[in-house]
């Protein structure tokens, strides 16, 4: 099975993928990291301090890993990766208060800060999800403390087994 997990940065998409694959033996592959080894960029956004992503580069470069199938993709947007890629997609979501303190830690600036914070208040990416999947595929999951992260790990392993199961039968 193919699973997206988008969400703004801070929320815990990168501990929970790592943790899945290492658990389920799907691959697991950051986005942003991809994007920095390959140079998967098309210039530098000045207001965010960021390079831009190439997202028809990234979509490339992914293809036949996502055809095969049994990968685990991390990244905060998704709306430009090919329908046929997923066959769920996790949004995490965090609590302001506590997302405000993971983003600070980071380093962002003001602006950043102040964006991100906006985009979670305003479910941005759970809607730019269900604009880009159908919407029975896009679940949220709570992702404020260990607890949490713990349930959900185990919550997505179920349902990786559930998959496999009538999938290969």
């Amino acid at each position: 099975p193919r699973h997206r997990k988008p969400g703004t940065p801070g929320v815990g998409k990168t501990t929970l993928g790592k943790e899945l694959a290492s658990r389920s033996g799907l691959k697991y592959i950051n986005v942003g990291d991809l994007a920095k080894e390959g140079q998967l960029y098309d210039g530098y956004d000045e207001e965010y301090d960021c390079p831009m992503l190439d997202e028809d580069r990234v979509v490339d470069e992914l293809d036949n890993q996502m055809t095969e199938g049994g990968v685990i993709v991390d990244y905060h947007g998704c709306d430009f990766f090919p329908e046929r890629w997923f066959h769920v997609v996790f949004v995490l979501r965090t609590n302001t208060s506590e997302l405000y303190k993971r983003l600070e830690t980071r380093g962002y600036n003001e602006k950043k800060l102040k964006d991100n914070i906006e985009c979670e208040i305003f479910q941005v990416l759970y809607e730019e999800a269900t604009a880009s999947y159908k919407e029975e595929i896009v679940h949220q999951l709570s992702s404020n403390n260990p607890e949490e992260l713990e349930s959900n790990v185990n919550q997505i392993l179920k349902w990786i087994e559930q998959w496999v199961k009538v999938h290969n039968s």
